[in-house]
């Protein structure tokens, strides 16, 4: 089970390409909306999420988390504490957490990027407290992948979906859906 946090302010590609890439791998991926299942992005676009964050009470059988930036969207994700427990959780267990564009900066704030490459929007590199920078677009370092931004939500999808199954799968729906 792989949870996508949503916030109002998200941003939709940052989210939407995690969720169709898993579950074109056959993960199981449940969308988390934070303070009520109809979540605004930050284009506007209305998402309904599968269930709220006071409805997640227990992270067993988690495989993965997954925060879109975005802003607000990426404020609105800091400020939820089920958010917080979530990354706490996966950190501690060396569970995979993705974050992608403004995102990164919950996990350097939480001290979870400590001594770890990431990136993120650039200008947001100065939230990731104690990291080690990178060139790479989509970087993953153990149980830590980021990515810089928009641009490269299939790319951050796809290395999910390696970390969550393995580069076989993710191959085939890179080859399935026409990515370089």
């Amino acid at each position: 089970m792989v949870y996508v946090f949503l916030a109002n302010g998200f941003e939709e590609i940052e989210a939407l390409t995690p969720v169709d890439v898993l579950r074109r791998g056959g993960v199981e991926v449940v969308t988390v909306g934070v303070g009520g299942k109809t979540i605004v992005g930050s284009h506007n676009i209305v998402v309904q999420a599968d269930i709220i964050d006071s409805q997640l009470t227990d992270f067993n059988g988690v495989e993965a988390v997954v925060l879109p930036g975005g802003m607000p969207g990426t404020l609105n994700l800091e400020a939820c504490k089920t958010v917080q427990q979530a990354i706490r959780y996966c950190d501690e267990k060396k569970i995979i957490i993705g974050a992608i564009c403004a995102a990164p900066s919950i996990l350097g704030h939480a001290g979870i990027l400590m001594n770890k490459k990431a990136v993120c929007f650039p200008s947001f590199e100065s939230e990731l407290k104690g990291y080690l920078p990178t060139e790479e677009y989509v970087c993953r370092d153990g149980h830590i992948i980021t990515a810089k931004g928009m641009g490269v939500s299939l790319d951050f999808g796809l290395t999910l979906l390696a970390a969550v199954r393995s580069s076989a799968i993710s191959d085939k729906v890179r080859t399935a859906v026409q990515c370089r």
